[in-house]
């Protein structure tokens, strides 16, 4: 089997050693960006942030939220299918008892990190009440400093004001406490002896 050489000639001199045919080809590129970008061609891909938003896909992963049920509680069921199944471990999940007795219970504590989410997604795909969701359209994860990228219950919910909460962290405000054992069960047929 013949193999095939191709012989290239190079041009060794002080105009290639001083690379002044590749300087002057990339200051041309870059004036003819500029004047293209000056005078606001049809084909420039830059975008004046934050005026003008970049369009996202729909399938786009961006910051976690939880979503609600229509009586405002949480819609996650502190099943710990997220956590479990996190390739990254970021999600720390604790449960309490709900004071509606016909849920099971929910989440008192409810973290992701996102300095250690991958954003692969599996979160969502294994919740079986569809509480957690990528789709919040944020896309603009930067901050000063790395607290800020813990994410608490709270500050996941759908309809988050963070003036309401003085530590959003722990606290269970808007969390609605029924006032006897008949509002707890509500669609029970009886209640259940004490």
């Amino acid at each position: 089997m013949d193999l095939k050489v191709k012989q290239v000639t190079r041009i060794d001199g002080a105009k290639e050693a001083l690379f002044l045919p590749a300087i002057f080809t990339g200051l041309r590129l870059t004036i003819n960006h500029f004047w293209r970008n000056l005078f606001g061609a049809k084909d420039v891909v830059t975008v004046s942030y934050p005026e003008e938003k970049r369009h996202i896909s729909t399938r786009w992963r961006g910051r976690h939220r939880l979503t609600r049920r229509e009586n405002g509680f949480l819609s996650c069921v502190a099943c710990y299918m997220c956590e479990t199944v996190c390739p990254s471990k970021c999600i720390h999940i604790e449960a309490g008892e709900h004071p509606d007795l016909s849920v099971e219970k929910y989440p008192v504590v409810f973290d992701i990190d996102e300095l250690r989410c991958v954003f692969c997604g599996l979160c969502v795909e294994a919740c079986p009440k569809d509480a957690i969701r990528m789709d919040s359209g944020v896309i603009s994860l930067a901050y000063t400093s790395r607290q800020t990228f813990n994410y608490t219950r709270d500050l996941l919910r759908d309809s988050y004001d963070p003036k309401a909460h003085s530590n959003p962290k722990y606290e269970d405000i808007d969390l609605p406490s029924p006032t006897n054992r008949a509002a707890a069960l509500p669609n029970s047929k009886g209640v259940p002896a004490s």
